[in-house]
């Protein structure tokens, strides 16, 4: 496995990472097992980074990884990102504040079995959030106390991620970056490194179109946000499929599958494809398989993608991808 340093945490963290959501919840029925397998097995493939969020699962997921950690003895060993905020409404920008920032935080630390949070990212806010210097005060005051190391954002677009590293104790920036969402390329990326800003890629897979594995009739359990969030009735729709409308999704895959090469699959040309760009310090793909866990960290030793390959990915992109995402996120 190889390291990237997360930006001016000065923390050199596996460049393939775990993200949680899908063990915590919003993806069907995953016992607790199966979720806790899944965070040994990307102990076991060497992850170190492992993120995560206090509502997946109401704290479903902390758990999962706290307990984990206790068990290995691991809790020095792994650099856990948690989020805050999303407890709030969307309207509630105002309540991005100390107090209950602090409470969100008291509850993570005791959720993971940590006396100090690794990285605290606020989760997903409101834009208007990042024209609010309180918020990030709050965020300076929770570092100064000792109850976070670090800090940094989760955003929905490229906007907000821009806004967000104009403040000093933004240290990391958390967001959607695939073939499919091609944007932060253009306008972000070259920014975050110039910054020292450690970039963390969130829904690599555009929710498994970009395993090549889902097939077009699918049907999705009920609690599965692939279901429930197809139109963004629960959040940000750019969350569910990387706003790509489904159909549109599986005709995009069909043109990409034309351009993987014989040694690669769809999957594995995905993340290589998001590392293959040096300002990315770890990308988080989430599965509920501990097959899929070291698949996933197996990319870090393939070898970068052809300039041929990354044409052709920027060529279906922009043939049938950008309309539906590009002006949006």
């Amino acid at each position: 496995m190889n390291h990237r340093r997360l930006g001016s945490t000065g923390r050199a963290v596996s460049e393939v990472g775990l993200g949680t959501w899908n063990i915590g919840g919003d993806w069907g029925d995953v016992d607790d097992e199966t979720g806790r397998e899944v965070v040994r097995a990307a102990l076991d493939a060497g992850i170190d980074v492992i993120d995560t969020a206090d509502v997946y699962g109401d704290g479903r997921s902390e758990r999962h990884i706290g307990h984990v950690l206790d068990e290995r003895d691991a809790h020095d060993d792994v650099f856990v990102a948690t989020k805050a905020g999303r407890r709030l409404e969307p309207h509630e920008a105002d309540r991005y504040d100390y107090d209950n920032l602090s409470a969100f935080v008291d509850r993570s630390r005791e959720t993971l079995g940590e006396d100090r949070l690794d990285l605290l990212q606020l989760h997903c806010p409101p834009t208007e959030t990042y024209y609010q210097p309180s918020t990030f005060e709050a965020l300076e005051r929770l570092q100064a106390e000792g109850k976070i190391a670090h800090a940094g954002v989760s955003v929905e677009n490229v906007e907000e991620a821009l806004k967000a590293i104009e403040y000093d104790v933004v240290e990391t920036v958390q967001l959607i970056f695939n073939p499919f969402r091609q944007r932060p390329a253009a306008l972000f990326l070259e920014q975050a490194k110039n910054e020292d800003i450690g970039v963390i890629v969130r829904v690599p897979y555009a929710s498994g179109l970009l395993t090549g594995a889902l097939e077009r009739d699918q049907t999705f359990p009920e609690d599965d946000h692939r279901n429930f969030n197809r139109e963004g009735e629960a959040f940000d729709v750019g969350e569910t499929f990387a706003g790509v409308p489904y159909e549109a999704g599986h005709d995009a895959v069909d043109a990409l599958e034309a351009h993987v090469p014989d040694d690669l699959t769809l999957a594995e040309l995905t993340l290589r494809w998001i590392l293959d760009h040096e300002a990315v310090s770890t990308v988080i793909p989430g599965t509920t398989s501990p097959e899929h866990v070291r698949s996933n960290a197996a990319v870090s030793e393939l070898s970068p993608l052809s300039n041929r390959v990354h044409g052709a990915v920027r060529d279906v992109y922009e043939a049938s991808v950008a309309e539906h995402v590009h002006h949006r996120w």
